[in-house]
């Protein structure tokens, strides 16, 4: 009840913030005519009970969560989708609003329940008192790392720069210095970037132009260009902070057991095989999309050829490589085949912004592939993508598995799969899957 009442005081405070965003879009009549009325006032008393009611189940939900932000976003969409496309025309008497031209018709309801889940889950930590540290170092060290990351995605300017602190800076105060490795950082940092695209491409800069809340479909699918670099931008600062902090500790601590215990683990050599494997498996799915689509040609210009042949080797042997960074980077990282796709259908996503919209036209080339319309006309490829990052952490995982560290028995390695499963749970790391599948699910509606 305790976790359920504070649940339903941050979804009032996530459901004020909303109702001001329907206020301004005029959505309010139409929830108003649940109650067969056309009321504003009773469409904002009807939305304050839904926003009570749904949050007093995300505080349920999320009672033993150590990290809110991202499982409030990812409720945030997944309200979206029951809601006005789902429950909402049912309760109206309509068939469910599942085509994109409906879905994109609603993306300033989309962004509003972003909103909400946000305002929602810094409230309920708030009030659950979830305190975390913040060292000056850590500010600095993030400042820098996002800096860097935006100097180096976006290019040199005052205002880049400024994004890229400021993207540092926040990265720090909200998440503090979770102990994570280089993959799960990366993953975290490309949720973290979305967020940040929400609250500055979208929302921030329209209102310093002038321009009020720019919500409508229109304005967002002008902001696309933007989203790539965007979570370029979020993964460069979570992966630079991460590498900052190991670098800081192995210079200025005195306490050698972890390095040590790191250097003598053994089947790093076997990790990267099984990298090997796994991305070769998913290459392997991944090719024929690229078929269909007839891709493999301009994978073989890379080379200066037109063969499609030269395009299926070229494609295997980036998939390979991409399968031995998946390796070193999550090793002993999932600890079953949900947290084995999670990882992989994530990192799959990343690839498919940094490889196929970032490194491949430029390699080619030409600039990169940000806008709307080349999102648009390289969704086959994230569907390959994803695919092939589902393969690549299922294929992983199972091969992981089969080895046990040496120090440990059969059964121990399972207790402490086990154990470990059970703290990533506890964790952001069910969110952030979840997450970025829907931004990449939203894609088409953002940009059709």
């Amino acid at each position: 009840m305790r976790n359920a009442g504070f649940g339903a005081l941050a979804g009032l405070a996530g459901g004020l913030v909303f109702g001001e965003v329907m206020v301004l879009i005029g959505f309010l009549p139409t929830v108003a005519a649940i109650v067969r009325t056309d009321s504003p006032v009773a469409g904002f008393a009807v939305h304050m009970l839904i926003a009570a009611v749904i949050g007093s189940i995300f505080g349920v939900l999320v009672a033993r969560q150590r990290e809110l932000l991202f499982w409030g976003l990812a409720y945030g969409v997944l309200w979206w989708f029951l809601g006005p496309l789902t429950l909402l025309p049912i309760l109206l008497g309509r068939p469910v609003a599942w085509d994109v031209a409906t879905a994109q018709a609603l993306i300033p309801s989309l962004l509003g329940h972003l909103a909400y889940g946000a305002v929602t889950a810094a409230v309920l930590a708030l009030l659950s008192r979830r305190e975390r540290q913040l060292r000056p170092g850590l500010l600095v060290r993030a400042s820098a790392a996002g800096l860097l990351a935006a100097a180096a995605v976006v290019g040199p300017g005052w205002n880049t720069l400024i994004v890229g602190v400021l993207v540092g800076a926040s990265y720090a105060v909200v998440f503090g210095d979770p102990d994570e490795g280089t993959g799960p950082a990366l993953i975290r940092g490309t949720a973290f970037g979305f967020a940040w695209w929400v609250l500055a491409a979208v929302t921030i800069s329209p209102l310093l132009d002038g321009r009020g809340l720019a919500w409508a479909p229109a304005a967002v699918r002008a902001a696309v260009a933007s989203l790539p670099g965007y979570l370029l931008l979020g993964a460069g600062t979570a992966l630079l902070t991460c590498w900052l902090g190991g670098m800081s500790r192995a210079v200025f601590s005195d306490d050698l057991r972890h390095a040590l215990e790191g250097r003598l683990a053994d089947g790093r050599v076997i990790s990267i095989w099984h990298g090997v494997i796994a991305g070769l498996t998913g290459g392997a799915i991944f090719t024929g999309v690229m078929v269909a689509v007839g891709f493999l040609p301009v994978v073989a210009a890379l080379i200066g050829s037109q063969s499609a042949v030269v395009g299926i080797v070229i494609h295997l042997l980036i998939s390979q490589v991409v399968g031995v960074t998946y390796a070193v980077f999550f090793r002993r990282r999932s600890f079953d085949a949900a947290s084995g796709i999670g990882w992989g259908v994530s990192y799959g996503f990343l690839w498919w912004v940094l490889g196929n919209l970032t490194l491949l036209p430029l390699l080619l080339g030409t600039t990169r592939q940000w806008s709307a319309a080349a999102l648009a006309v390289s969704f086959p490829s994230l569907v390959g993508h994803l695919a092939y990052g589902a393969v690549l952490g299922l294929v992983y995982q199972r091969l992981e598995e089969r080895v046990s560290p040496w120090h440990l028995t059969r059964s121990e390695a399972t207790a402490v799969r086990a154990a470990a499963r059970h703290e990533q749970t506890l964790s952001a790391a069910p969110a952030l899957w979840s997450l970025i599948t829907c931004v990449a699910l939203l894609i088409p509606v953002l940009v059709s």
